[in-house]
């Protein structure tokens, strides 16, 4: 259900790749949520770093829309880059297990699969 590599970088430059990996394979960054900042921002003991990105082909997710509205409840996608025990990874929930499991359209499965092979390619080139 998941994907999920180890990095050698430190937490910042592992952000800062994956922002221009995302950009150069025709994605985009809607937005970056410090998960980390925002739990230490209200009082709560947080360790570890977390900043998930909201990331989106424009025409992957107009063809997922076009065959079901209620999917835009699943959208964008998402990836994180996360520290565990000073070990920073990246990773994301597969686009194809996730949108098998809210819609059986073998066409969305199609744009699934082909949304989660450029996610990985990302994630590589992040890594």
């Amino acid at each position: 259900m998941y994907y999920i590599v180890e990095t050698d970088k430190l937490f910042d430059l592992a952000v800062k790749d994956l922002e221009s990996v995302v950009v150069s394979h025709g994605y985009g960054v809607l937005h970056i949520h410090d998960l980390g900042a925002t739990l230490r921002s209200k009082g709560i003991e947080f360790a570890e770093e977390c900043k998930i990105f909201e990331v989106c082909n424009p025409v992957q997710a107009a063809k997922v829309l076009a065959i079901d509205m209620c999917l835009s409840m699943a959208l964008p996608c998402r990836i994180s880059v996360f520290t565990e025990k000073n070990v920073t990874k990246i990773g994301m929930i597969k686009p194809e297990k996730m949108l098998a499991a809210l819609s059986q359209n073998p066409a969305l499965s199609a744009i699934a699969k082909e949304v989660e092979e450029m996610t990985i390619q990302i994630i590589n080139a992040a890594q």
